[in-house]
C-alpha cells in the first residue's frame, strides 16, 4: 500500500469490532483506516463463510472461460461477464459500455455493438503483451485457467480524477483508493502433478495445494533501532539517548525489488512508505518532464535520488523495473535527467499514466551501506543486521526466497527514539512475514484443447425464498389471537381507570 500513512494499526487477532472516536481527541489517518479495515474484514469473512473459498451467484456467475484458439502462438480465451467471489472478495467481470462521442458536423455512423466479454489479451488489469513469450497461453494441453485477485493502492499519480483541481496543483492530493485487481492467468497442467484422468474434484484439490504454496510467505524480516556510534558528536540530535535519531516520525517501507534466492535478491526502502510520486507529462530519451517537482524539500527530488519509472500496467503486473538515478534537475522546465532511458515498454502510452516513484537508498551513501547496492537497490544479506538510516536496521532470516513486491512497514517515532516492531519478553525483535502483497486464487477452467473446456467454477443460490401463503385456518387463528390480545388490553385499561377513580375518591 504505497500511500502517505502514519502507520497501519489493524490487527485481526485483537478482534476489535469498531473504532470509537472520543471527544476533544486528535483524529489520525490510522483510526479511519482501521475502521475501514475492520468493516472489510467482517464483510469478507461473512461472505467467505457463506459462499466458501470461491463461487459466483447462480445465473450471474462471471468468469466463464472459453477457448478461442488462434495461430497456436497467440491463442486466446474469452472471459464471461458477471460476478465471482474469492475468499469473500467480490470480482466483477462486467464489461462497461463506452459512450458515444459528440460530432456536431456529421451524424455519427452507427457504432458496432461493443463486446460484452473480455478476452485473455484485453482483460483490464492484467496487461498481457503478445510480444512477450512468457505472457502467451501454453501451447501444450491441458492447462488450468485460474483467477488471481489482490488489492493495490491507487493515488492521483495513476488516476488524475482523484485530485480535486480546486485545491490547486501546489497542494498534495487527498485520499488514496484501494483497488481490487483480478487477472485470469494460465497454469501448465504438469505443475499440478495430476494423474491421468483426474476429475474436477482432484483438479480443484491439486490447485488448492498449489495456491497454498504460492500464498505462503517464504521470507521473514525483523527490524530494530540502534543508537548510532556518532550520536555524541552531533549536539543537534533529538535526544542524547535516542536510538532512532531521525528528526521526524516516519513510516519506513522495505520492499523486495528483485526476487529469488538471497544471493540474487535485492530490496529498496523508503522513509515515506514509497508514497512520493511524480506524474510524468513527457519523456524524451533520458529527460523526463514532470507534472510537479514536489511541494516541499522533504517530498521533492534531488540529484542522486533513486527513482522507479513505472505506470499503471507495471503496477498491476507487480513486476520490478530498473531503478534509475536522478543526474540533473531543470527546475524552470520541471524536468529531470535520469541515468538511463526507462524500460522501452513504459511511458509510451499516456493513458497508462506513467510516473516516477522515489526510493531513499542513495548510491554510495554510508546510510545505505557502501558497496551493497546493485542496479540502485540494496543487496539482501541474510543473518546480519543491515542499516537503513538514523539507527533503523533490518534483519533477513536465513533460507528465504524473495518475491518482488513483498514488503514490511516499520513505524519510527521520535517520542520514543525507537521503531514499533513486535518483540519477545526479552525485547528481542521477532521475525515477521511480509505485510503484503497477499494474493487470492480460484480455479476457473481446465482447458483440454480446442472446443474442450471443463468448467471448474462453483455457484450458489440465493438464501431468500418466497413467503408461503397463509391458509384459512392460519388466518382464523391469527384473527382470534389478535382479538384476544385487544380484549386483554381493554380489560387492563378499564381496571386502571377504576383504580384511578378509587384513589380520587
Amino acid at each position: 500500500m504505497h500511500a502517505d500513512l502514519s502507520r497501519l494499526t489493524f490487527r485481526p487477532d485483537r478482534h476489535y469490532s469498531a473504532v470509537i472516536a472520543q471527544q476533544g481527541r486528535v483524529q489520525l489517518d490510522a483510526d479511519a483506516n482501521e475502521q475501514t479495515a475492520i468493516q472489510l474484514h467482517q464483510a469478507r469473512t461473512i461472505a467467505a463463510d457463506l459462499i466458501g473459498q470461491h463461487g459466483g451467484p447462480s445465473g450471474a456467475a462471471g468468469f466463464r472461460v472459453e477457448y478461442l484458439g488462434g495461430n497456436r502462438e497467440l491463442d486466446d480465451l474469452s472471459i464471461g461477464g458477471g460476478r465471482y467471489y474469492v475468499d469473500g472478495i467480490p470480482c466483477d467481470a462486467t464489461r462497461p459500455r463506452p459512450g458515444t462521442p459528440v460530432d456536431e458536423d456529421d451524424a455519427p455512423a452507427p457504432a458496432a455493438e461493443p463486446p460484452t466479454t473480455w478476452t485473455y489479451w484485453d482483460q483490464p488489469d492484467a496487461f498481457r503483451d503478445p510480444e512477450r513469450p512468457a505472457d502467451r497461453l501454453p501451447t501444450r494441453f491441458p492447462y488450468l485457467a485460474y483467477l488471481k485477485v489482490w488489492e493495490r493502492t491507487v493515488t492521483a499519480a495513476e488516476d488524475p480524477a482523484l485530485r480535486e483541481v480546486a485545491l490547486g496543483s501546489a497542494l498534495p492530493d487527498t485520499a488514496a483508493r484501494a483497488k481490487v485487481v483480478w487477472q485470469v492467468l494460465p497454469l501448465p497442467g504438469h505443475e499440478l502433478r495430476l494423474e491421468d484422468g483426474a476429475g474436477k474434484d482432484q483438479i480443484r484439490e491439486a490447485f488448492r495445494t498449489w495456491a497454498a504454496e504460492a500464498e505462503s510467505p517464504a521470507s521473514r524480516l525483523a527490524a530494530r533501532s540502534e543508537r548510532p556510534d556518532q550520536a555524541d558528536e552531533d549536539p543537534c540530535l533529538v535526544k542524547p539517548d535516542a536510538r532512532y535519531r531521525g528528526p521526524e516520525n516516519q513510516l519506513y517501507r522495505v520492499e523486495v525489488h528483485e526476487g529469488g534466492e538471497a544471493e540474487n535478491a535485492t530490496f529498496k526502502w523508503s522513509r515515506e512508505n514509497g508514497s512520493v510520486t511524480f506524474p510524468v507529462d513527457e519523456l524524451d530519451g533520458t529527460w523526463v518532464e514532470l507534472g510537479s517537482l514536489g511541494s516541499d524539500d522533504k517530498l521533492d527530488l534531488h540529484v542522486g535520488d533513486q527513482v522507479e519509472f513505472t505506470d499503471t500496467a507495471y503496477a498491476s503486473r507487480g513486476e520490478p523495473l530498473p531503478l534509475l538515478r536522478v543526474e540533473e534537475i531543470d527546475l524552470p522546465g520541471r524536468r529531470v535527467r535520469l541515468s538511463d532511458e526507462p524500460h522501452p515498454t513504459v511511458g509510451r502510452r499516456p493513458e497508462l499514466n506513467p510516473y516516477l516513484r522515489r526510493w531513499d537508498q542513495p548510491e554510495g551513501s554510508r546510510r545505505a551501506g557502501r558497496g551493497r547496492l546493485r542496479h540502485g537497490a540494496v543487496r539482501v544479506e541474510e543473518g546480519r543486521w543491515l542499516p537503513l538510516e538514523d539507527g533503523v536496521e533490518v534483519y533477513f532470516a536465513a533460507g528465504g526466497t524473495y518475491r518482488p513486491g513483498d514488503f514490511w512497514l516499520i513505524p519510527a517515532r521520535t517520542a520514543t527514539g525507537s521503531v514499533e516492531w513486535p518483540t519477545d519478553p526479552a525485547r528481542r525483535p521477532l521475525l515477521q512475514g511480509p505485510a503484503g502483497v497477499r494474493a487470492h486464487y480460484a480455479p476457473l477452467a481446465w482447458v483440454l484443447g480446442e472446443g474442450s473446456v471443463s468448467d471448474l467454477r462453483m455457484a450458489f443460490g440465493p438464501l431468500a425464498g418466497p413467503v408461503p401463503a397463509a391458509d384459512e385456518a392460519a388466518l382464523a387463528a391469527e384473527a382470534e389471537a389478535t382479538a384476544e390480545t385487544e380484549e386483554q388490553e381493554a380489560r387492563a385499561a378499564a381496571t386502571e381507570r377504576w383504580r384511578d377513580a378509587e384513589r380520587s375518591a
